[in-house]
């Protein structure tokens, strides 16, 4: 079975580093030991960052310093050639662009309501439904 590829829109990246346990956590690290192709754009990356290090999340800097070492080691850089006007938040249209130049199989988004159903072949699915299609004795 080929690795799923995947986008990580931010707020998947947020949930990741305030819950430890959950889900989304899970998904960082499995994308990080290299069982997804994770996919993102120096822009997606620059927004990582800049989120992730606002006060009001308290994330320890040193942590977070050691996280992104590990994440820019991970994720395959891709560079969209085509802007996107697709998502109710513009702001979110970088994760269409990217999922579009990688070619990923799937989007990860905590916002789904905000993405088309699918882009170019990319399916737009929350933490729990990329896990079902990985665990199928989590579908109920």
């Amino acid at each position: 079975m080929p690795v799923p590829s995947v986008v990580l829109d931010t707020n998947i990246i947020v949930s990741a580093h305030l819950k430890p346990h959950g889900l989304e956590r899970s998904i960082l690290d499995i994308a990080i030991a290299s069982r997804l192709r994770w996919y993102a754009s120096e822009e997606i990356l620059r927004e990582y960052e800049q989120v992730l290090f606002r006060p009001k999340f308290k994330i320890e800097t040193t942590a977070l310093h050691a996280s992104f070492r590990q994440m820019y080691s991970a994720a395959v850089v891709v560079s969209p050639k085509v802007r996107v006007h697709a998502a109710l938040d513009p702001s979110d249209n970088i994760f269409l662009e990217c999922a579009q130049e990688a070619c990923s199989d799937y989007l990860v988004t905590g916002n789904k309501r905000d993405f088309p159903a699918e882009w170019c072949g990319t399916r737009i699915v929350s933490s729990r439904e990329l896990v079902e299609v990985f665990i199928p004795a989590l579908k109920k």
